[in-house]
């Protein structure tokens, strides 16, 4: 995905917490795994993965909490303190320098679909895909989907 100019606001639902997309994301996940399904209460989660420093804060920061990952290494879930929605995350694999924003916070979530389906071997038997976006049975090779743009920039971020 390649847009020039953009640009996408979101937010918390009370309103405290505003932040802003500087850029298209680097590949948006819907992921159907069970961790997902538990942690939002619902059929699957859909991130959009960012570099870090393109997510600017626009109004109170969120507050990092630390919770448990089906990998074991945890992640960290950045929330309103006040109506604590959550709002991205970081996962041990990137660490901080890519997150991986709840696109249903976003003002206009219909701004980014899914990219790809991951762990659709656990998703729910009542989800049905249209087949719009390719749908993997358990995670993938960035290399396989992503385009080439945002290898380059992932790869920047890891030092080359």
């Amino acid at each position: 995905m390649t847009m020039t100019g953009f640009s996408a606001e979101g937010g918390c639902a009370c309103r405290a917490v505003r932040y802003r997309l500087t850029s298209t994301p680097l590949f948006v996940h819907c992921c159907h795994c069970r961790w997902c399904q538990r942690e939002t209460g619902a059929a699957f989660a859909l991130n959009a993965m960012i570099e870090t420093d393109r997510v600017e804060t626009l109004a109170d920061a969120p507050v990092a909490i630390k919770t448990p990952s089906e990998s074991g290494k945890g992640q960290t879930v950045m929330r309103c303190s006040d109506c604590h929605v959550a709002l991205w995350s970081h996962y041990a694999g990137a660490g901080e320098a890519v997150s991986f924003v709840r696109v249903g916070t976003l003002d206009n979530p219909d701004l980014l679909p899914p990219d790809i389906h991951i762990f659709t071997s656990s998703k729910q038997p009542w989800v049905t895909l249209s087949g719009a976006a390719p749908a993997a049975p358990e995670y993938y090779s960035n290399r396989d989907y992503w385009p080439e743009e945002s290898l380059e920039r992932y790869r920047a971020l890891r030092g080359g």
